[in-house]
């Protein structure tokens, strides 16, 4: 699935949206008629058929409508020699300091108040690339007119964003509509900027209104259409008949790219709640168990005698997270969350996202052929950042180069090494008790004083000039601390697996 990249054949798409008023018109089809022999089939059809026209709806709707742009810094390296002999000799030079680049992004979104509060989604807004930083954003109205906006609210997880346009005047808005309503075979009309064209209306029907991709989440749960959505309609709506907003267009599912006639768009009823949060300011926050998850497919099902596609298998358990306190094992089939059955359209990671953190809520498992109901006390989910680097693995013998940008500059161009924050994963892959503090060493250039020391990824920096280091940051003000004194070097303390810490000496550059 894809948000404007792709996870197999999914890919991102950007809309706009629009303001009310129904339009359902057409001539009664007809009946249809089978016969097979002597016996005669008759065949409900609508009284109404499809729209005669869209264009009085797009009319009211597509003022509220708007192309999103976006301009940001990207910081690369310049250095020609980087991984050869001459790479730490031309950085000495200052030949090697970062220079930036810019780049753009398109995307849709639409007005929901009378000020000029915009929604989109989060990576219509959020650079992609983590070394740049956003630097301006764009709003064009349908008549042309162009405003700066501002993010008053970002939430990775559901893929929102709120804007606000800086103007002071009154804009044409939309509203949320009820997308719990919304049946399979329903109209639904999308408006929005697909490969930066401008305004663009295309139409469709509802194919499934609660449709889980597969790529796992707290927000896998979507509206699907064939209403052709493409690159640029991400964060444009998807509106039902009587032009409100059922749903937010997010991704496409395409081996090729285009649209297909499988589009996804984030129900009103998840996102309006949401909006509404990051407009006011306040902070998402949702439960979290602490599980790995999969789904009982048909071969699972078959092996532990289960109904297809109910509940979920738990893979794992994070010993000091919720779930492991609370006595969840790993080999345990969650069947219900709260007394919600678990499906695959009512997944767990939903069920629990939509929970508060501190609640207690009733967990239902299946050990051993028994059924058991756990109470767990659920804590506050991570960020996305944050779960992704959890569920990533750490091969500290792998021979990882240098990744530029994927670390703090001051950290690669001083000490010529990359660090990242220790982790209860990255403590177990490196054979060390989870509560062990301190930076992980990702890579080293190997033209650095460090790899001449014998550094490489996976040691741990315990402490640097004998200040214990517990985060990146902490490391970074030590190498700070040592050049404003005029030091050459710093003292780090480093432990490498199963072996006892040492210190060592490394020059700065």
């Amino acid at each position: 699935m894809k948000k404007v990249r792709y996870v197999y054949g999914l890919s991102s798409a950007l809309l706009v949206g629009g303001a009310a008023i129904s339009l359902i018109t057409g001539s009664p089809v007809g009946a249809q008629v089978a016969q097979n022999d002597d016996q005669v089939m008759q065949r409900v059809v609508p009284v109404a058929g499809a729209p005669a026209s869209f264009a009085d709806l797009t009319a009211q709707l597509a003022p509220a409508v708007v192309n999103i742009a976006t301009r940001q810094r990207v910081e690369v390296s310049v250095n020609p020699f980087a991984g050869t002999p001459f790479a730490d000799l031309f950085n000495r030079r200052g030949g090697g300091q970062p220079q930036t680049r810019e780049a753009q992004s398109l995307g849709s979104g639409f007005i929901i108040s009378a000020d000029g509060v915009v929604v989109t989604n989060n990576h219509v807004i959020s650079p992609p690339d983590t070394r740049a930083k956003l630097e301006s954003i764009t709003v064009t109205l349908a008549d042309g007119s162009e405003y700066e906006a501002d993010v008053i609210g970002a939430d990775a997880a559901s893929d929102l964003a709120v804007l606000k346009i800086r103007a002071n005047k009154t804009f044409p808005f939309v509203e949320f509509g009820d997308s719990s309503k919304a049946r399979v075979g329903d109209w639904v009309v999308a408006i929005g900027n697909p490969f930066g064209l401008g305004g663009t209306v295309t139409s469709g029907i509802i194919s499934a209104v609660y449709r889980n991709t597969g790529q796992g989440g707290a927000y896998d749960r979507y509206i699907q259409t064939d209403a052709s959505i493409n690159r640029g309609n991400s964060g444009g709506p998807l509106f039902d008949m009587r032009g409100n907003v059922i749903g937010i267009n997010n991704a496409i599912f395409s081996p090729s790219g285009g649209s297909v006639g499988i589009g996804f768009a984030i129900p009103a009823e998840i996102a309006a709640p949401i909006v509404e949060k990051l407009r006011q300011g306040q902070e998402i926050q949702r439960g979290y168990l602490g599980v790995r998850l999969q789904p009982i497919d048909e071969d699972f099902a078959a092996s532990l005698g289960l109904p297809k596609r109910r509940g979920e298998l738990v893979q794992s358990v994070e010993e000091t997270s919720p779930a492991g306190r609370a006595g969840v094992r790993a080999g345990d089939i969650i069947t219900k969350v709260g007394g919600k059955e678990v499906s695959a359209d009512q997944t767990v990671s939903f069920l629990v996202a939509n929970l508060q953190p501190g609640e207690r809520v009733p967990v239902e498992v299946l050990r051993d052929g028994k059924r058991l109901t756990i109470p767990v006390t659920l804590g506050k989910r991570p960020s996305e950042a944050e779960l992704q680097q959890q569920s990533e693995t750490f091969d500290p013998d792998s021979d990882e180069p240098m990744a530029p940008g994927t670390s703090d500059s001051t950290i690669e161009q001083k000490l010529g090494m990359q660090v990242m924050p220790m982790s209860a994963q990255i403590a177990r892959s490196l054979g060390v008790p989870t509560d062990t503090q301190g930076v992980v060493i990702a890579a080293v250039d190997p033209n650095s004083d460090a790899a001449r020391k014998g550094l490489r990824r996976g040691d741990i920096i315990l402490s640097a000039n004998y200040q214990t280091v517990t985060t990146v940051e902490a490391l970074l003000a030590q190498i700070r601390a040592a050049s404003a004194e005029g030091r050459e070097a710093v003292l780090l303390r480093v432990q490498r697996r199963t072996q006892p810490p040492i210190f060592v000496p490394v020059r700065l550059r």
